[in-house]
């Protein structure tokens, strides 16, 4: 009876769990959209091996990137404005799905303000 308990608990975990095929997300075109100030808005970057150039209302912001993991990526913007910008952000992607993935991002050493978001790959 045990043994049969184990074996179905491992079956209804393993159908539940997230895919995550990281690595087509590593470079390409994106598309990011969030609500700020109640409107919705998006954002478009291209991610290669080594940067990430976003463009977002008229202005460009490139960051270095490094992927700690598969899943696992920290950005460094390369003329930050304040010193907010100057704090590298991580960013974990939790599942993936056709062309979108799902993560969540957060200043490196603060855990306790992650926010979360949807990317799609457009390219």
């Amino acid at each position: 009876m045990r043994h049969t308990l184990s074996v179905l608990t491992l079956l209804f975990f393993s159908c539940y769990s997230l895919e995550r095929e990281c690595l087509p997300f590593h470079q390409g075109k994106f598309k990011f959209t969030q609500i700020i100030n109640g409107e919705m808005k998006s954002s478009y970057f291209t991610r290669n091996a080594t940067y990430e150039i976003e463009r977002f209302e008229g202005a460009i912001d490139t960051a270095t990137i490094r992927w700690v993991n598969d899943c696992e990526c920290i950005l460094t913007k390369l003329n930050p404005t304040s010193n907010q910008d100057k704090r590298p952000i991580q960013i974990r992607i939790l599942s993936t799905e056709d062309n979108r993935y799902k993560f969540e991002y957060s200043l490196v050493g603060d855990s306790k303000n992650k926010q979360r978001g949807t990317i799609e790959k457009i390219k």
